[in-house]
């Protein structure tokens, strides 16, 4: 038998009841994503503690929506992935208007000296976010989607609301972009 539609299922299953603020489904529905939130969040930031508050802040927001009743999400993992993804745009755009105020006080630039005895998979993952902070933000959507979350393109597709086609081209670009960005570093 097959079960591979069966997660998704569940957690429809679980919206439509907590739609009705069941609790016990908007606990299951948040022990369900809530790692799959978070791993996406963490695989676009390397910062712990943001990652924490904005896999939370997720699911406030999912409350906020359902206790509304005017906009029903169809899909409640879409809508997470969604919502997470926006919130790291914020995040992002948050930091850079911090540091551009600073450089306009004229306050001390940050220290970005790596803690002695980092090992070198870690700055390799340092590397790469850093590289995709200079991709388009469908870029980094579609590179955690595919690769934090490990959806198939079709899944990908649904979520970003385009077509496969257009995901691949996503795909193919972004690891390109993300190629030549490392391949500079390293020359």
């Amino acid at each position: 038998m097959n079960y591979s539609l069966s997660p998704d299922m569940d957690i429809d299953g679980l919206l439509a009841r907590a739609h009705q603020f069941d609790p016990q489904a908007l606990s299951q529905l948040h022990d369900q994503l809530y790692p799959q939130v978070y791993r996406y969040v963490a695989y676009r930031l390397d910062d712990p503690q943001a990652c924490e508050d904005i896999s939370s802040e997720v699911f406030l927001r999912l409350l906020d929506v359902l206790k509304k009743k005017v906009q029903t999400v169809q899909s409640a993992r879409a809508w997470v992935m969604g919502t997470a993804n926006h919130l790291v745009m914020d995040y992002y755009r948050n930091k850079y208007r911090r540091k551009v105020e600073k450089l306009e006080n004229h306050d001390d630039l940050p220290d970005y000296h790596s803690p002695e005895g980092e090992t070198e998979s870690r700055q390799v993952h340092q590397e790469v976010q850093d590289a995709m902070l200079n991709l388009t933000d469908d870029q980094q959507h579609v590179i955690a989607l595919r690769f934090s979350q490990e959806l198939s393109l079709e899944e990908t597709a649904q979520m970003m609301g385009k077509t496969v086609n257009a995901v691949k081209v996503l795909q193919y670009r972004a690891l390109a972009a993300l190629r030549r960005q490392l391949d500079r570093r390293y020359m």
